[in-house]
């Protein structure tokens, strides 16, 4: 048993009911690691399951929050092995699924730990997969590949970077809605980039017909520009605009629609290319672990271009 610090939501709420414990946490039991957390990556979702959003059972709380982190194997049980393999104190790993990352210490179990690989730092594989999985899923979703053109909108975004670069890793040509003061680094990733606002079906059409469309945003123009460009609604999908899917015919991804299975299977993938150096975690800003309120109050604004991450 140690003990470790860990942010915990004290009740349902905006980011003011977050605060930092001291709590127990005992040795890892068969199929089970310890890891040093050395980052941790904060994603929407986070607040979104202490919101009240997704509901308010009061025996949830006090709710330990963060599902990824990065750090260091500091106890193995019986058995324990990876989606990457056997693991073993000292290892660098990465994991995802987790129960209460925002923490110096987090016991995970050993099928959602993979190997880090060495050329990504802490924050960067701390916030590889789940927008990775999530923009994996997508592409899946919408069968995008070789001499497919895809829209993205929101494109620069935590889950829209990784979507861009997987989409042109598969050989599509991607178009990516964003601020003009983002279009530069969607060039970078291999993106032809559009600003959103008025008239943006227009100015998509005058780079080429569009064969697939993802939409990160959930805004109408997100929505209506994707069935007026796409011909195939089963090639659109989004993650945010929950409250039209099923009126336009488009999917809704959540994981929790059997597609949980293919972001998994990914995480091997993921971690290969981000060794292969074919995809790149963009770092947007870091916080310490006491600043998981600021944090999140970041990530509402909507205005992250990357990752945010918390060091403990």
């Amino acid at each position: 048993m140690v003990v470790t610090k860990i942010v915990v939501a004290a009740g349902y709420g905006g980011p003011e009911v977050l605060a930092v414990q001291q709590v127990d946490v005992p040795a890892p039991g068969t199929d089970q690691v310890l890891i040093d957390v050395r980052a941790a990556g904060a994603n929407p979702i986070d607040y979104k399951l202490y919101s009240g959003e997704m509901g308010r059972d009061p025996a949830a709380l006090p709710m330990p929050i963060g599902l990824e982190v990065s750090g260091v194997v500091a106890a193995a049980g019986p058995g324990a092995a990876g989606f990457t393999g056997a693991l073993a104190v000292g290892d660098e790993v990465v994991a995802t699924g987790v129960r209460g990352g925002y923490a110096e210490r987090v016991l995970v179990d050993a099928k959602d730990v993979g190997h880090k690989p060495g050329s990504l730092s802490f924050e960067q594989a701390a916030g590889l997969l789940l927008v990775g999985g999530t923009a994996w899923h997508l592409l899946t979703n919408t069968g995008v590949g070789t001499a497919d053109t895809v829209l993205i909108h929101g494109a620069a975004g935590g889950v829209g970077l990784l979507a861009v670069q997987l989409a042109v890793a598969r050989g599509a040509t991607v178009i990516g809605t964003a601020s003009p003061a983002r279009h530069d680094q969607l060039r970078k990733y291999g993106a032809t980039p559009v600003a959103y606002g008025a008239g943006l079906a227009d100015r998509v059409r005058a780079i080429g017909p569009v064969d697939a469309a993802l939409d990160l945003v959930g805004t109408d123009e997100a929505l209506d520009t994707s069935v007026e460009l796409v011909a195939d609604r089963s090639r659109i999908a989004t993650i945010a605009g929950f409250g039209r899917a099923a009126e336009l015919g488009i999917a809704a991804l959540t994981g929790a629609d059997g597609g949980q299975q293919i972001r998994d299977a990914a995480r091997p993938e993921l971690l290969a290319l981000a060794r292969d150096g074919l995809v790149e975690i963009t770092i947007d800003r870091t916080f310490p672990l006491d600043g998981a309120a600021e944090a999140h109050r970041y990530l509402q604004t909507g205005h992250a271009h990357g990752k945010v991450v918390l060091l403990p």
